[in-house]
């Protein structure tokens, strides 16, 4: 399955020392702003996104049709057909995607230990 670009999305209490933080660590922001909530921050190919009362916990997070700077790539497998093979292997999702649509979509899974997963389509 290709599940595309891969980074780690972290609820966070205050954007703005978080986003201080990580940038003494070398990253940098790639998307995002703080008034929006969010940044996508990024170190090399490292991704990391910080999100201010968006969520509760932490998740990791996988864009099918994106690189891990956002390209569109040329080939990739639609989060609706890696749903199919999931569930195909008796993976348990926690939200579907609608199968009757194309184009964005997203789904949640956890794995066994419950960490949440989240496939995110943006294209």
């Amino acid at each position: 399955m290709k599940l595309g670009a891969f980074s780690i999305s972290l609820s966070v209490k205050d954007l703005q020392k978080s986003k201080d933080f990580y940038e003494k660590l070398g990253f940098t922001i790639m998307a995002g702003t703080t008034e929006q909530n969010y940044l996508i921050m990024k170190n090399g190919s490292t991704l990391i996104g910080l999100f201010q009362a968006m969520f509760d916990g932490n998740m990791l997070t996988f864009n099918p049709g994106w690189d891990e700077n956002a390209q569109n790539l040329e080939s990739f497998d639609d989060v609706r057909e890696i749903q199919k093979r999931l569930k195909e292997g008796g993976i348990e999702l926690d939200k579907e995607a609608d199968k009757s649509t194309t184009g964005p979509e997203h789904i949640y899974l956890k794995d066994p230990d419950g960490n949440m997963i989240l496939i995110d389509q943006h294209r």
